[in-house]
């Protein structure tokens, strides 16, 4: 890769991570902390998302349900560039 391609890389995963916060924080948080729980952005690799729930989201049992019925929809929705959201 030339170093402009790489830079223009660069700045579209920076673009794509800003926008994951900006979800997390507007959208996603706001709908965990009604099961007094919240999220964090551990990694993004090649378009997937890892995230690491927290609170009473934690090791709940229904944390992939409200993953697969909850978090992967807004995600789509909000940035198309997501192609998947995992639990890290």
């Amino acid at each position: 890769m030339h170093s402009g391609e790489e830079q223009d890389q660069k700045e579209t995963e920076t673009g794509m991570i800003s926008k994951i916060m900006k979800v997390i924080e507007e959208d996603v948080n706001p709908y965990l902390a009604m099961h007094a729980g919240g999220c964090e952005l551990l990694d993004v690799d090649d378009g997937v998302v890892t995230l690491r729930m927290f609170g009473g989201c934690s090791g709940c049992p229904s944390s992939q349900l409200t993953l697969f019925n909850g978090i992967i929809p807004i995600f789509r929705e909000k940035v198309p560039e997501v192609k998947d959201v995992i639990l890290g």
